[in-house]
């Protein structure tokens, strides 16, 4: 009894160690971005934030949700294979905006449970 008990203990230890090796995992080297103080009458700034797949599965981004209707995302639809890198591109309109401002992007993935939080930062005059 001891035997069946060990090796099933043993089978499903293995197969839950499989399991977890083999997965996307998303990494940005940068994950805040202050465009510093920027004037409202020269209109939307962008930024381009770099993703990696540093994992061993292909890395799917479902969505990325910005916390303001000022502010668009760009992503890639496609996988991104692991060891790759891809752009998140998000452009901030200052209009009707003065003052500083914060505002954050979550990115969806099958890289993370949550969401990865990046984050614009600035001033406008």
């Amino acid at each position: 009894m001891k035997r069946i008990i060990f090796f099933f203990t043993a089978l499903l230890f293995a197969t839950s160690l499989a399991f977890a090796q083999k997965q996307a995992v998303i990494s940005v080297e940068e994950s805040s971005f202050d465009f510093g103080v920027i004037k409202e009458a020269n209109g939307k700034v962008s930024h381009t934030f770099t993703v990696e797949n540093s994992g061993d599965m292909p890395l799917v981004i479902t969505r990325v949700i910005a916390s303001c209707g000022c502010t668009t995302t760009e992503w890639p639809k496609q996988p991104i294979p692991p060891k790759q890198k891809a752009d998140i591109k998000v452009t901030f309109d200052p209009a009707g905006r003065p003052g500083e401002f914060v505002k954050t992007i979550s990115v969806y993935s099958n890289g993370k449970t949550g969401s990865y939080v990046l984050a614009l930062r600035g001033k406008v005059e």
